[in-house]
């Protein structure tokens, strides 16, 4: 069974779904959403492709330690799960964000309104809180633009509010390559006051050699009720991660020889057979804690929110450079060390008025955040020792800062929704060098922008929607972009910001009473893209391009079929290249590490009472480019199938679950993912074989 027949059978299943289920006994329920005009909306009513995944799609029959495994059922997203702990997910929308190296970027992060992305644009999946989690709203498209710099998607998680009688629960899982995993949780609320605590360690000996991982997370959220109107929430959160191994990437030739394997380091003349990984010791170590405040007072029908927010990141990352490479005084060394302090504000007035025969709403706000980083860079040797902290050559004091006033309109009038949006982004980097050895790299960069938004959506019927909207958005470098020019030297103060127009057409549309399809038409033209310069052991340089095109569609399908069976389909068909040629790169490249092709489909079901559930689940991907130029090998396309079971069963005041699940059912050999731009041709990380996981919780309720 090769990919392409997946796909190809996949997509012709879902035309029986959709006719099985028009006559299905109930409509899909309408979900609420606020991602995309920061006010509660039914999704079916906006003029914008935005997706939920809830609380069961996050836990069904999963640890809830990655998000990959519940996003991929979301067209236009690709979240891959690098299997790499020390490199977090790789998160593209619509083809942004593909090429970060490591962390997320081009996508931006929000939990509990609270930013999980910088200033900057860089932001970390890893400190998403999956066991609390109620929701995670997928907004794409034009409307994104409306959060700024860095918004080819925004991913919203929002976690359960406290409610009910106090519980305690306990979560148990154990998996495949010694993966094993405890969280304790409790909650409820009592008169005015409700809390949710949450704490969990996660362990995995890795599927890769030298990719061993322990993860340690703690959240917390308070709420109080400050009037019959208004409510304070407190948020805490915490992530810990000691050592946390690196595999890095494989060569084509190591990936076919052995997917599990380490590349061979070459210039290692004493042990022929070492890694690159091991040598190095490559790892990494995270610390990260944040707080956050958030008051909502209704006044009628305006409503006022303010959320402020501060924390602390600190990260020490070994990485893989080898002392000859290390020599020259214009490099920074082979470990990073930072600590950085990060706070911000977000605050918004929302206004309902009658005008016309119509309603506008209308949302004033301002939004300011500021990251402080203490940075240095060390040698990763002494003498002949390497992975270890060595000499001095790196010494900076880093300031991004964003200031960002933003206004939404939105106007309902008769069948017509009728949405504007205007945003004026400035985005500052200041470098204080302290080490100047290699020279003073001191310097400062602005960036400013002024992103606008334009919306309709047209009620044709009760059961269909159409609609269209258009926008500016543009994207700054990330601080880790702007580190080093060329091979290494300096920072790199000329990368200019990209510039994008986004237009967006698409249907959604009631089929029946049981089936609902959305679909999305697009299309991206982006100036000044930014693109990998050269990519060698973790230390990634990068340029402005010319310009570069996404065209694409979208759709997605969920059935409510007869005797408790249900599917859900999202495809994704996405033309992403370079519009112009430029240096080493043809006109009609495609952009590396975007698949032309996404799949996923699912058939489910489960019981009258919901007690028992399975499923069977398909992921595919076309084959992905991991170079600019479309010379090297590309990770071939891929289709696997996974399979799901799960039970549960009320004891009176206790809840028992337990669930099984296996992932790659057949076995298949494929690459997971791609490090873009690697000037080692160490492109490739591959995913794991069949592997399972089985977990147990036990709930009691006071």
């Amino acid at each position: 069974m090769n990919y392409r027949l997946n796909f190809v059978a996949a997509l012709f299943a879902a035309a029986p779904l959709a006719a099985a289920a028009a006559d299905a006994p109930e409509a899909p329920m309408s979900v609420v959403v606020v991602s995309a005009t920061r006010a509660e909306h039914t999704s079916f009513d906006l003029p914008a492709a935005i997706d939920v995944v809830d609380a069961d799609r996050i836990g069904a029959a999963q640890p809830r330690v990655n998000a990959s495994e519940a996003l991929a059922a979301v067209p236009g997203l690709v979240v891959q799960n690098r299997q790499n702990y020390a490199q977090d997910l790789q998160i593209s929308s619509r083809g942004f964000g593909a090429r970060s190296a490591f962390g997320v970027r081009g996508v931006r992060l929000v939990a509990d309104g609270i930013p999980a992305t910088m200033p900057d644009g860089q932001g970390q999946a890893a400190t998403f809180n999956l066991d609390m989690a109620e929701r995670i709203e997928v907004l794409r498209g034009p409307f994104s633009t409306l959060y700024g710099n860095h918004a080819g998607g925004v991913m919203q998680l929002f976690t359960r509010d406290p409610r009910g009688a106090p519980y305690i629960e306990t979560n148990v899982s154990a998996g495949s390559d010694g993966m094993r995993k405890l969280d304790v949780n409790t909650g409820g609320k009592q008169g005015a006051f409700g809390w949710l605590l949450d704490g969990s360690r996660f362990e995995t000996d890795g599927y890769r050699a030298h990719s061993a991982a322990t993860r340690d997370q703690a959240y917390a959220k308070l709420t109080f009720d400050t009037s019959a109107t208004g409510k304070l929430t407190v948020t805490a959160s915490g992530l810990r991660q000691d050592d946390t191994q690196d595999p890095l990437g494989v060569t084509w030739a190591t990936f076919q020889r052995d997917p599990r394997a380490g590349e061979i380091d070459t210039t290692d003349t004493q042990n022929p057979k070492r890694t690159l990984a091991d040598r190095y010791d490559t790892r990494k170590s995270i610390h990260h804690t944040q707080v956050g405040l958030a008051w909502d007072e209704k006044f009628g029908q305006d409503r006022l929110h303010v959320a402020v927010y501060g924390g602390n990141r600190s990260v020490i990352q070994y990485q893989s450079f080898s002392k000859a490479f290390q020599a020259p005084a214009s490099h920074s060394g082979g470990v990073v060390d930072f600590d950085r302090d990060f706070y911000g504000i977000d605050a918004n007035w929302l206004m309902v008025r009658p005008l016309g025969d119509g309603l506008l709403r209308t949302t004033v706000g301002l939004e300011a955040g500021k990251s402080n980083d203490a940075r240095k860079g060390y040698e990763n040797y002494v003498g002949n020792t390497f992975g270890v902290k060595g000499r001095l050559r790196r010494d900076e004091e880093d300031d991004v800062r964003n200031v960002d006033p933003y206004v939404q309109l939105e106007w309902e009038y008769g069948p017509w929704v009728f949405t504007g949006g205007l945003r004026h982004s400035r985005v500052s980097f200041d470098v204080d060098d302290h080490y100047f050895a290699n020279g003073n790299d001191g310097g400062s960069v602005d960036y400013r922008h002024t992103t606008p938004l334009l919306g309709a959506l047209y009620k044709v019927m009760p059961t269909l929607n159409v609609y269209a909207s258009a926008a500016r958005g543009f994207e700054t470098p990330t601080l880790n972009e702007v580190f080093y020019s060329g091979t290494g030297n300096g920072f790199n103060y000329r990368l200019g910001a990209a510039t994008s127009t986004q237009l967006e057409a698409g249907a959604k549309a009631l089929i029946g009473q049981g089936v609902r399809v959305n679909a999305a038409l697009f299309q991206v033209r982006t100036h000044d893209e930014l693109v990998v310069d050269s990519s060698s052991g973790g230390r990634t340089s990068y340029r402005n391009a010319s310009a570069t095109l996404r065209q694409g569609l979208e759709l997605s399908l969920d059935a409510d079929l007869r005797a408790g069976f249900s599917a859900r389909v999202a495809a994704t068909f996405l033309r992403a290249i370079y519009d112009e040629a430029f240096t080493g790169v043809a006109e009609g490249n495609r952009l590396p590490g975007v698949p032309r092709t996404s799949l996923f489909g699912e058939l489910a079901w489960k019981d009258a009472d919901g007690r028992l559930q399975a499923a069977l689940e398909t992921v595919a991907s076309g084959k992905v480019y991991p170079d600019d130029a479309n010379a090297a090998t590309p990770a071939p396309g891929y289709a696997i199938v996974n399979a799901r079971v799960q039970a549960s069963q009320p004891l009176g005041a206790w809840r028992v679950r337990e669930y099984a699940r296996v992932n790659n059912v057949f076995d298949r050999t494929y690459v997971g993912s791609v490090i873009v731009g690697d000037s080692n041709k160490r492109y490739y990380e591959p995913a794991p074989g069949r592997n399972w996981v089985l977990g147990a919780s036990v709930q009691y309720q006071f």
